[in-house]
């Protein structure tokens, strides 16, 4: 798509197209309505769902484990309710101009479109807006009927399913004060989160703060022309699972095709390896300078952004820190309800410490999957060796673990990240890891280590 002129593209969205997504906001002008994405109790279907335990002043019980020893801070509380953070940038303006035309205010929103089309030229599906609200103004005899016979169908399709998505994901907001359930626990070091849902085209920016996790800001996303579910080389879907950002690459090393900058992602990750999955180069970057955004479905597999957009994410983003969950439908859920997972968690860290400690060659075993493997210090190495550095690392000794962080997934396999760094008493640095585990019956395997420092 390429932008048009002052009076928009060569196409029309429609004037009852664009009243129908007027009228959708009435509930976004005070405070939207709860996130229609089941939370992660109500998909399991196990307990009451978070809301209604609420009114009842009573909170999920967690299980009780044996915490494993850690040299962090105490787990925090868990937030209170926030509000709903409107959308930001050109995408509320756009939404200002739908409002008002819903109201009947169609001068002012001619006059706010008029506005914003000559901000941000490039905005495709605000010049539509505009278009078709100048069309507005005429006479229904005088009325364009038809679409002009150089018209792009396909083109007019994507804007219309651009601006259904934008509606949509502001009118499904996540429940305030809950997180996506992927982030068990995040790492105090560990400033800000990214979750991508990939069928509201939405990413969204949590910060890590003193009160856990909070939903800092969100914004409309572009992903594979051919969906979700990456398998292989080249089928142009955008990848499904946990990764993190790798690097921030130079823009001027980048084509204009990439707008200001792009953030690689760790993909294919050890568990997409281990399920034959191929490719490569998955990013989050920007647009072309002639661009503002593109349709929901047009990448080759990368998650795109407007560009005002990316830089906010490059500027937070820690490389080889920052986690980057990219699920089909996010689960939104209490962080009080992810006290039982955490909690399971640590007892199994602590009984993989203490077999360390002990020496003991036969429980470590029983820790590692038959294709275990341990990546750091330019060098590869299998469970035996693994299981003798470990030993020779811990020397008898209790390790205590600082800036622990577990991310779930439950796709076809389930899996925990876990990342942390490792001291021995009376030290103040160690290794630091990030372990891949996956069930398997009723026990964890560690499959894949990536381990750095002494």
């Amino acid at each position: 798509m390429t932008c048009a002129g002052p009076l928009g593209p060569r196409h029309r969205l429609g004037i009852a197209l664009l009243l129908a997504m007027a009228t959708a906001l009435p509930a976004l002008a005070t405070q939207a309505p709860p996130h229609r994405a089941k939370t992660k109790a109500q998909a399991e279907a196990k307990t009451p769902p978070a809301k209604a335990q609420a009114k009842r002043g009573k909170t999920p019980p967690a299980p009780a484990a044996k915490p494993t020893a850690r040299a962090d801070r105490p787990a925090r509380p868990a937030p209170a309710a926030l509000p709903v953070r409107p959308a930001a940038g050109a995408e509320a303006r756009l939404i200002e101009v739908y409002r008002l035309f819903g109201r009947g205010q169609s001068v002012e929103a001619l006059a706010k479109a008029q506005k914003l089309v000559a901000d941000q030229p490039n905005f495709q599906l605000a010049q539509l807006v505009y278009g078709d609200l100048l069309a507005a103004r005429l006479p229904p005899a005088r009325r364009p009927s038809q679409m002009r016979p150089d018209a792009d169908p396909q083109a007019l399709s994507e804007l219309a399913d651009e601006s259904r998505r934008r509606l949509q994901a502001l009118r499904e907001r996540p429940p305030p004060g809950t997180v996506p359930s992927a982030f068990v626990e995040l790492a105090p070091s560990i400033r800000h989160a990214i979750a991508v849902d990939t069928s509201r085209s939405r990413l969204y920016l949590l910060e890590n703060g003193p009160q856990g996790l909070q939903l800092k800001a969100d914004y409309y996303i572009s992903v594979g022309k051919s969906g979700i579910g990456k398998q292989a080389e080249g089928d142009a879907r955008t990848p499904l699972g946990i990764y993190h950002v790798t690097s921030n690459l130079d823009p001027k090393t980048l084509r204009d095709f990439y707008g200001i900058g792009a953030l690689p992602i760790n993909y294919p990750n050890p568990y997409d390896v281990r399920r034959g999955r191929t490719g490569s180069g998955i990013w989050l970057h920007g647009t072309p300078r002639t661009q503002y955004a593109r349709a929901p479905l047009s990448t080759d597999g990368c998650v795109v952004l407007a560009n005002n957009d990316l830089q906010e994410l490059i500027r937070r983003a820690q490389i080889g820190a920052t986690p980057v969950v990219v699920a089909q439908n996010l689960q939104w859920t209490a962080p009080a309800q992810l006290q039982g997972d955490k909690q399971a968690f640590d007892k199994t860290l602590a009984q993989w410490l203490d077999a360390r400690a002990q020496g003991d060659t036969a429980r470590l075993q029983k820790f590692h999957a038959p294709d275990f493997r341990r990546i750091g210090n330019k060098k590869t190495i299998d469970s035996a060796q693994g299981i003798t550095e470990d030993i020779r690392a811990a020397n008898g000794q209790h390790l205590l673990l600082k800036d622990v962080s577990y991310l779930r997934w439950n796709g076809e396999d389930n899996t925990m990240v876990s990342s942390f760094g490792e001291v021995a008493a009376g030290q103040r640095t160690g290794r630091q890891r990030r372990q891949y585990w996956i069930r398997q019956g009723v026990e964890w395997r560690i499959l894949q280590e990536e381990v750095s420092g002494s």
